[in-house]
């Protein structure tokens, strides 16, 4: 995974640090996705909904990724590990590629480790942000 500094709206976080603090985290152990979610969140910029850039990806966005070794193009809605469903392309927060590119913005690439080396993403665009929308996060 990149490590430079990611933007995370303050509802995000707590939900997040809610549900790493959960029973669900707790009955799955210490797993590596759930090592990086918590490095993510320690090293991110905490903002206010209002604040967060319309091209930085929340949950519940909608991102379009382009795979810079293959040249794929995928399409991922960000949520969390009860509403996941890759067969509809929403994908959980768990998942390695979801907790890579939280808070990362358009133009910015994505690296993170995989079995077979090191997997990169470039965030082609934000289709759809909650807070760019004023929807509400329920």
């Amino acid at each position: 995974m990149s490590h430079r500094n990611i933007i995370i709206i303050s509802e995000d976080c707590r939900r997040l640090e809610h549900l790493l603090a959960s029973e669900f985290a707790e009955a799955i152990g210490p797993k590596s996705y759930l090592v990086d979610l918590r490095s993510e969140l320690q090293r991110a910029v905490i903002v206010d909904s209002d604040e967060v850039p319309y091209d930085v990806i929340t949950m519940n966005s909608t991102v379009r990724l382009r795979d810079l070794d293959t040249g794929e193009v995928e399409t991922y809605t960000l949520v969390y590990p009860g509403q996941a469903d890759i067969a509809a392309n929403k994908l959980s927060i768990l998942a390695p590629i979801g907790t890579a590119i939280l808070g990362y913005r358009v133009g910015d690439v994505v690296r993170w480790r995989v079995p077979s080396g090191e997997r990169r993403l470039q965030i082609e665009e934000v289709l759809y942000q909650p807070e760019r929308e004023g929807a509400l996060h329920l």
